[in-house]
């Protein structure tokens, strides 16, 4: 059969360097840190005192203070973003077949923050159960896109993906294959998380997975540095509108990208730690290659998953020289979560958007952070460190892996007729 043809048609982002997609991308490609002591909770007795929280979000302001009170953080980062980009589309939902507008969104873990709040008070207690009524639809998974889908009237396919890290990565390719099967006309996908808390701090903690850089927050996620020494959590959320090529056309939206192909794998290997030759890396992306009906040669950028881990970092550069071997010194690489830090669940949707952008704009976002070499690393690997390029940028691809072994990877073109 013939697959028809996925754009994007609208973009929206929350994140720890900005609460808009201008503001992001100016952020993006200045170079800017969101990383800074945490301000939401005491962590006096925490190993880990920072964070990439998102600033100057007023839930109140946005939803009102009744309505914020129903939902858990992830829920209200997702419908902040989720506003910019149905803005960013010219949306008219009224024009249109909502029976054939579906949402599909990922998240890691959900409402860690209602699920905390809840079973803390009732620890509290004395043992009879006072729970909120909103305990259980506030904290699932799914809420998500249900409210996105209420919000607007939506009555197409609608669910959660959850892969840890690549679950975003994993709505986006969800979306994608029901569109150009002629399942649906357009889908709102993403992804939002938001574990900055006593329960997601300390348990990411407990793993050894987060940098303990107290002392200078700002440059702690330092992907392929010699001196990382974990990631550095996020939090926020980013929605991309994809629709049918011709759908699109008809009501003459703008079109940002072409969404080409996905890929997903899995490494088999370790619950946490990923497999040490990047075989289930190298997989995932000729995956998306084949899906694509691309070569590696055809690809410019790759924004790596790249979380500042000791042994995360060095599998995904296996992975990429495996599958692109000489055209990796041709590419640029670069990982955002340098600035934005890892924000689990929403992390793919984020740097899709990050490389949409660069595909727009013919520039690449740097890997910042960066002060010694390591001799793992090819030094003829261009990392694009510490300071944004220009170049010409056609064809890009974005990887996110998960804990459990997950592993998902997007390739966006630019549009031409």
């Amino acid at each position: 059969m013939k697959f028809r043809r996925v754009v994007v048609t609208g973009l929206g982002a929350l994140t720890p360097i900005g609460n808009s997609v201008p503001a992001y991308w100016n952020s993006l490609i200045n170079g800017v840190s969101g990383a800074a002591l945490i301000k939401s909770f005491d962590t006096s007795l925490f190993k880990t005192k920072f964070a990439c929280e998102v600033k100057g979000f007023d839930a109140d302001a946005f939803l009102g203070r009744k309505d914020a009170r129903k939902l858990d953080p992830f829920v209200q980062y997702a419908l902040y973003s989720t506003e910019e980009a149905v803005k960013d589309a010219g949306l008219d939902f009224s024009k249109l077949d909502t029976s054939r507008i579906g949402v599909i969104w990922g998240s890691g873990i959900g409402g860690l923050k209602t699920f905390l709040d809840e079973v803390v008070n009732f620890a509290k207690g004395d043992g009879t159960p006072r729970f909120n009524p909103f305990f259980i639809p506030k904290m699932i998974a799914d809420i998500a896109p249900g409210h996105i889908s209420i919000k607007y009237g939506l009555r197409g396919p609608n669910f959660s993906t959850v892969s840890a890290c690549a679950s975003s990565n994993n709505s986006l390719i969800d979306s994608f294959n029901y569109i150009r099967l002629g399942k649906a006309n357009m889908f709102i996908s993403g992804g939002s998380e938001a574990i900055i808390n006593e329960a997601g701090i300390g348990g990411f903690n407990a793993m050894h997975a987060l940098s303990v850089r107290n002392d200078d927050p700002a440059t702690a996620s330092r992907p392929f540095d010699l001196d990382r020494d974990g990631f550095v959590a996020g939090e926020g959320a980013g929605t991309i509108i994809l629709e049918e090529l011709e759908h699109a056309k008809a009501r003459g939206a703008k079109i940002y990208a072409e969404m080409m192909g996905g890929g997903m794998s899995a490494d088999a290997y370790h619950m946490t730690a990923p497999h040490p030759d990047g075989l289930g890396a190298a997989l995932v992306m000729r995956a998306a290659l084949e899906d694509a009906e691309l070569q590696a040669s055809d690809i410019d950028y790759v924004n790596v998953h790249g979380t500042s881990t000791p042994i995360g970092d060095p599998q995904e550069i296996k992975a990429i020289q495996d599958v692109f071997g000489e055209d990796i010194y041709r590419i640029n690489i670069s990982s955002t979560k340098s600035m934005t830090g890892h924000l689990l669940g929403a992390a793919g949707a984020v740097e899709a958007i990050a490389s949409i952008l660069a595909l727009n704009h013919g520039i690449i976002p740097p890997t910042i952070n960066h002060f010694t070499d390591d001799p793992a690393f090819d030094p003829k690997i261009n990392f694009t460190f510490n300071k944004a390029q220009k170049r010409d940028v056609r064809i890009v691809q974005s990887n996110g892996f998960g804990f459990g072994g997950h592993n998902a990877s997007v390739i966006f073109k630019k549009y031409e007729e």
